[in-house]
C-alpha cells in the first residue's frame, strides 16, 4: 500500500482505506496512519470541549467583572455554550473523565482572554475557576 497517499492526498488516502475496511481487506490498510488519524480524532473532541469551556468562562468573567456591558449578546453566548458543551459530553460520554482538566486549562485561556478583551489587569480575575462544575453550566446561573 502506498503510505505517501497519506500526505499526498489526504482526501483520496481516508476514502481508499475506508473502502479496504468495508472489502475486509485488512492487510492490504494503512495502519501505522490510520491508528494516528483515528487518535487524532479523539484529541480533536478534547480540544473542542476545551474550547467551548473556554468560550463560556470568557464570557462568564466578563459578565461578572464588566456589569456595566452585560449585553443580549453575552447572554446568548454563555447560553450557547452551555448547551454545546452538555451536547458534546453527551456524544462523548468518555470525555466527562477529562472535565476537571480541562476545566483548568480552558479557565487559563479564558482568563488570559478576558483580560485582554476587558483592558482589566489579569491579575483581576482569580488564578483557579472560581465556579463549580454545577454552576458554570447551569443556565440559572449568572455570576454577580
Amino acid at each position: 500500500m502506498n503510505t505517501c497517499l497519506h500526505t499526498a492526498d489526504f482526501f483520496g488516502w481516508a476514502n481508499q482505506q475506508a473502502a479496504l475496511l468495508r472489502a475486509g481487506r485488512i492487510a492490504e490498510i494503512d495502519r501505522e496512519h490510520l491508528a494516528e488519524e483515528i487518535e487524532d480524532m479523539g484529541k480533536s473532541q478534547h480540544r473542542e470541549l476545551i474550547n467551548r469551556l473556554t468560550v463560556l468562562f470568557l464570557h462568564l468573567l466578563k459578565w461578572q467583572y464588566q456589569p456595566g456591558y452585560q449585553s443580549n449578546s453575552w447572554r446568548y453566548t454563555i447560553e450557547e455554550q452551555r448547551e454545546q458543551i452538555a451536547d458534546h459530553l453527551q456524544d462523548n460520554p468518555s470525555l466527562k473523565q477529562k472535565l476537571p482538566e480541562s476545566i483548568e486549562r480552558a479557565y487559563k485561556y479564558a482568563r488570559t482572554g478576558a483580560a485582554r478583551e476587558t483592558g482589566l489587569p489579569k491579575s483581576t480575575f482569580p488564578e483557579i475557576c472560581p465556579w463549580s462544575l454545577e454552576q458554570a453550566f447551569d443556565d440559572e446561573f449568572w455570576p454577580a
